[in-house]
């Protein structure tokens, strides 16, 4: 009996050695972890510091900085810091930036199917509905496909729905679609065949650059994106007519880019904050757009002078018929980018199904509060 009791005391004396060993290393980790000091990565977006789009990157990287506790810090430059807006995927790739914000139709050139996250009708499908498809339809191993494709070694995170872009800015309104012959036009992705097919001589531009050539005549017309960046950039200095509504960009979402490598190399836990701060970001964009584009939308029209139109519905029916056309030549050309299209369609048909059947109209509740009996003024 005694042989047994001295052989538990001396196993309880090996277990708390090991036990406190293990706490020992516990509470080393972390000064491990401080000695190597916190990792740092530098990254550009494809938007002028004045936009809301790079308040957006700044936004993303805040979160991820903030929920790593410093461990992990990303700074974001404006688009020419270190590469031209449109050079941010090679410079993500190559290693020469660690990361990057903007929009997967600027990587139109390299694959045209990159722009079917972003450029046309969506196939009835809004934004955020594209991103359903992406996350849980098979848009997320498709872009990981293409981008293998090109050899483009980057880890890619669309996020951030858009809501519908204006048809353009224009020197008077566009009643029909002979009206776009000729007109020097700026846009981006399949959105260029588009305009190309109403007539348009079309030149792709970033951002940052669309306001001085319309001033300069180098362009008579341009789209960019809303309310606020359209404002901020200097839009109502050269146009005081825009156009709402249209099918060239109805559903398009921002992309978030890592150096595959630079990537790989994190620990799983930042990882998984980043992942998270994605999502974060995508509500918290989606949010702050509705109220400061809501805002910039009626201040155009009470200081800026800008005359707001309506696309007629005759150009919006012929934009879905040249993207139609415009879409069976691609797939023709390209099998990725018909695989990635019928993915769309598919998952488009049922969720748009959905959608139809179940939200009730809000153009009814508007008119009814807002509208000529004005209800709202009665509650």
């Amino acid at each position: 009996m005694t042989k047994s009791r001295k052989g538990s005391t001396s196993s309880r004396r090996g277990f708390l050695k090991v036990a406190a060993a293990g706490a020992a290393a516990t509470v080393a980790a972390p000064s491990v972890v401080s000695a190597q000091g916190p990792i740092s990565m530098r990254w550009q977006s494809t938007w002028p510091s004045k936009d809301i789009f790079h308040e957006y990157a700044l936004d993303y990287a805040k979160k991820v900085n903030d929920m790593t506790g410093g461990e992990l810090k990303i700074e974001v430059l404006p688009a020419g810091a270190v590469v031209p807006a449109f050079g941010l995927l090679d410079a993500v790739s190559k290693g020469v930036l660690d990361g990057g914000h903007g929009v997967l139709v600027y990587h139109y050139g390299k694959q045209t199917a990159l722009a079917l996250w972003g450029s046309g009708p969506g196939f009835a499908m809004d934004a955020n509905m594209l991103l359903a498809w992406h996350r849980y339809g098979g848009g997320k191993e498709l872009l990981a496909k293409l981008y293998e494709s090109i050899g483009a070694n980057v880890v890619s995170f669309p996020y951030g729905p858009m809501p519908t872009q204006p048809f353009g800015w224009f020197k008077k309104p566009v009643t029909k679609v002979d009206d776009m012959k000729g007109l020097k036009f700026r846009t981006v992705g399949i959105s260029i065949d588009v305009y190309a097919g109403m007539g348009a001589a079309v030149n792709a531009l970033p951002g940052g650059e669309i306001v001085s050539a319309m001033d300069r005549g180098l362009l008579d017309a341009a789209e960019f994106n809303n309310a606020t960046s359209d404002r901020v950039l200097g839009f109502p200095d050269v146009s005081k007519v825009c156009m709402l509504q249209s099918y060239h960009q109805n559903a398009e979402q921002f992309e978030i880019t890592f150096n595959k490598d630079k990537y790989n190399a994190l620990p799983d836990k930042m990882k998984a904050i980043i992942a998270n701060a994605v999502d974060a970001a995508s509500a918290d964009m989606s949010w702050k757009a509705i109220d400061r584009y809501s805002k910039d939308y009626a201040e155009l029209q009470t200081k800026d002078n800008v005359k707001f139109y309506k696309t007629p519905d005759s150009i919006l029916k012929r934009q879905l018929e040249i993207y139609d056309d415009v879409a069976k030549k691609k797939s023709a050309e390209n099998p990725l980018f018909k695989e990635i299209l019928q993915s769309q369609i598919a998952f488009a048909q049922r969720a748009t199904q959905w959608e139809q059947d179940t939200v009730v109209s809000r153009r009814m509740a508007y008119d009814h509060y807002f509208g000529a009996n004005a209800a709202a003024k009665k509650i």
